[in-house]
């Protein structure tokens, strides 16, 4: 049965929205929450609501859910000065107030006659309000595929590049090689990652010689802005690097100061053999999962035998240690707690200017040395060096949570969700949100979103202990003992005794109540 109200008619079974006979273009989640809202007129329908109805639970950024309310108004002819059928309740959530006229199954719909208008696309997410960039993966196209992780350590470093520069927006590195392998259209990416300009590429490697291509697109437009093709020895692969930035960079805004640019420049690494082992760990990093940390924790330690100075691999090296251990993978807790330590100060030290190693070793030391207040200086700092670096959003954002800040921690996630809205990592995100709403005491939200960050990383044994205390203080006995009972699986050293040894909790109120959660839920003090 359609829904009719002023002169448009909504269908949920063939999934469009019509006036005059004519079908108005709107995109599938902006189609879902108009529906949820007209089938939920009789009442104020908040974000969380919308949240689970809409993107069945995946978090998503403040802006994401106003581009697609601003969508849906476009689509019914309303504003947002207007309101006249979707209206906003100020700190509690959207109410469409249209007159709905259903017809009885089998009539069909009376559709008034007024002048028709043209289809209204789906605008995605709100573009920023300077510069914005998504650097998409460059394909490999070289004999080998298994040298796909250098053309994606040539892409990584770009949007390092790119991403120093305070001026422009770059979308984080996750959300761009969620398109790899994908055929894509520039104009449907630059909607879905909110960019003005995509850069797409391939890389060449054969023997010592490599040949980078890129070319910078308008997503508005589609129009090819700039083009050129990088060639030279495997020795000179930052230079190109350097290269390309400096086109893209100039391309986008020619009025740029010259030490801008320079800024922009900067090497990890001047030993390639380290740089390709730093590479190699990358490349496994970001599932999460145990056996690919195995393979990313040897490669991040042999760039630091090839190159001692390497703050980066430092940071990288610490954080897999302290990965290790949060989730009960130590096969000796103390001697690699002390590693992660020892890596994490190397990189603060040797990286007072690298935003990756302070992220990744402040955070490591946040946690394996109980440094809470130093590691979010050192995450600060980062975000201060690198607005653009989503990891030292997001990682600051549990840290901030630690702390008992929980609002200022969803801020951070919701930033850094912005910065990477389609990341691989997102169950990192989402057991943060997770954590941040269970200290403030919203456990049936706190839940929802441990839920999620498990449907991609089962094994994350921080999600599993919020399920466990959040379901443990709403009252689901079952639920929470069952959780408990596969938090023991994954680490069966874990008790309520030491949980302040494993989280470095810093409100007593919040340790107690976790402690207590747990607790009822069945782990053993």
């Amino acid at each position: 049965m359609a829904f009719v109200f002023d002169g448009y008619s909504l269908d949920p079974q063939r999934r469009e929205l019509t006036f005059q006979s004519n079908v108005i273009a709107v995109g599938p989640q902006a189609f879902d929450l108009l529906l949820h809202l007209v089938e939920n007129r009789d009442r104020v329908v908040t974000k969380d609501d919308l949240l689970h109805a809409v993107w069945a639970g995946r978090i998503v950024s403040e802006s994401t859910v106003s581009s697609h309310i601003n969508a849906v108004r476009k689509a019914i002819g309303d504003s947002g000065d207007e309101q006249r059928l979707v209206k906003t309740v100020p700190r509690k959530g959207f109410r469409f107030v249209g007159e709905i006229i259903s017809p009885p199954p089998g009539e069909k719909a009376p559709i008034e006659a007024t002048p028709s208008r043209a289809p209204m696309p789906d605008p995605g997410l709100a573009l920023p309000d300077k510069p914005s960039i998504a650097v998409l993966p460059f394909h490999n196209l070289s004999n080998e595929p298994q040298q796909d992780y250098f053309a994606d350590g040539i892409v990584e470093d770009v949007i390092a590049a790119l991403s120093r520069s305070r001026w422009l927006f770059v979308v984080a590195r996750n959300s761009s090689f969620a398109y790899k392998g994908r055929v894509t259209d520039v104009k449907e990416v630059g909607r879905e990652l909110g960019v003005r300009y995509i850069l797409e590429g391939s890389v060449r490697r054969s023997g010592a010689r490599v040949r980078i291509t890129g070319q910078l697109v308008d997503a508005a437009t589609g129009a090819n802005i700039w083009a050129e093709r990088f060639e030279g020895s495997i020795a000179d692969v930052f230079d190109l690097q350097d290269q390309i930035t400096e086109n893209v960079v100039g391309a986008i805004a020619p009025q740029l100061e010259r030490a801008e640019i320079e800024r922009a420049k900067r090497k990890p690494t001047e030993n390639l053999q380290a740089y390709d082992h730093y590479l190699r760990g990358m490349a496994k990093l970001h599932t999460g999962t145990r056996e690919a940390l195995n393979e990313a924790l040897p490669s991040f330690l042999k760039a630091i035998e090839l190159d001692p100075e390497y703050a980066s691999a430092y940071g990288m090296g610490a954080w897999c240690y302290f990965w290790r251990r949060v989730n009960g993978w130590t096969s000796d807790r103390v001697e690699e707690t002390k590693e992660g330590i020892r890596l994490g100060r190397l990189a603060v030290e040797l990286g007072r200017d690298d935003a990756v190693a302070l992220t990744r070793g402040g955070h490591a030391l946040a946690h394996l040395a109980g440094e809470l207040d130093n590691g979010l200086a050192l995450l600060d700092r980062a975000v201060l060096l690198n607005p653009n670096l989503a990891a030292a959003w997001f990682l600051g954002g549990y840290l901030r949570a630690f702390r008992g800040e929980t609002e200022g921690a969803i801020d951070h996630f919701n930033h850094a969700l912005r910065l990477s809205p389609l990341d691989l990592e997102m169950f990192r995100m989402q057991a943060g949100i997770a954590l941040a709403h269970f200290f403030a005491r919203r456990f049936d939200v706190a839940s929802r979103w441990a839920e999620e960050a498990l449907r991609s990383l089962p094994s994350f044994t921080v999600a599993v202990a919020v399920l466990a205390a959040s379901d443990a203080h709403r009252g689901q006995i079952q639920n929470a003992a069952a959780a408990v009972q596969r938090l023991r699986v994954l680490d069966p050293l874990l008790r309520v005794s030491n949980l302040g040894e494993w989280l470095p909790i810093h409100r007593s109120e919040d340790a107690i109540a976790f402690a207590d959660g747990l607790r009822s839920a069945g782990l053993p003090d």
